[in-house]
């Protein structure tokens, strides 16, 4: 059973993003403890990427922190944090990133890095359904989930994609880029109904959550909730001095979705 599993097992998962590198390495480090301590079940670590098309303007200045002259962060770097973090870290923890940074690093070479450092799966968001299979033998090799998304517009092959997917399967709860919203209208209910009519795995549901309430309602729907921009917000306001806001940030949303 996929490692991933873990964090849906005994409640609904809270599943925090940040941008690894910003502001700094060790900034990213103490902020994923304050999460884990916080009630965090699962930690979504973006790998920072020039051009981050699936990225609202909150993570894009996120990346350009992250790969701007003063940190220059590489994914060598972070996988010597993920290193680090695996000596105390338990939760699952899952890369999300692009499709040219594991090309350029070169594609086996990288997913078994993430086998050896302790990555329990990719989130590659600019790879279609149609073309998971550039990556998926790869991941399969080396025991990495390789996780799917479903949108509002996926519809019809909402029930394909399901099908063979593996981890959990992310939901896009709106149409257009990270970053928070003040309403979510989309059908979250239904997208995941037509997911566990094909498979029973797990649901969590991203993009635009910001806020306990907005977590609450939507976890009624599903079996995890992502949140990304809001937390990533808080560490561009007090950056170094970030790790405690957003462990108390997180503590909140948990609180709301258990």
């Amino acid at each position: 059973m996929s490692n991933i599993y873990k964090a849906f097992e005994k409640h609904k998962a809270f599943i925090p993003f940040i941008t690894c590198g910003d502001p700094d390495l060790e900034t990213t480090e103490k902020v994923v403890y304050e999460m884990v301590d916080a009630g965090a079940d699962l930690i979504e670590l973006g790998i920072p990427f020039s051009d981050p098309t699936a990225e609202g303007p909150v993570i894009q200045e996120a990346n350009i922190r992250a790969l701007g002259d003063n940190n220059n962060v590489t994914t060598d770097d972070i996988f010597e944090l993920v290193i680090k973090l695996r000596k105390k870290v338990t939760v699952p923890m899952v890369f999300m990133t692009y499709a040219n940074v594991i090309f350029s690093y070169g594609s086996e070479k990288f997913i078994s890095r993430c086998k050896e450092t302790g990555i329990d799966g990719l989130i590659l968001p600019d790879i279609p359904y149609e073309e998971k299979d550039e990556f998926d033998p790869i991941c399969k090799k080396y025991d990495i989930d390789l996780i799917s998304l479903i949108a509002p517009t996926s519809h019809d092959r909402i029930k394909t994609i399901a099908s063979d997917a593996s981890g959990f399967i992310y939901c896009v709860s709106s149409l257009g880029v990270t970053g928070t919203r003040n309403e979510i209208t989309t059908d979250i209910g239904a997208m995941v109904k037509l997911v566990k009519d094909v498979k029973n795995i797990p649901c969590a549901v991203g993009f635009g959550i910001s806020n306990p309430k907005q977590a609450e309602k939507m976890s009624k729907h599903a079996d995890g909730v992502i949140v990304g921009s809001a937390i990533v917000k808080i560490i561009a306001k007090y950056g170094r001095k970030s790790p405690e806001y957003v462990g108390e940030f997180v503590r909140s949303m948990v609180a709301d979705i258990r």
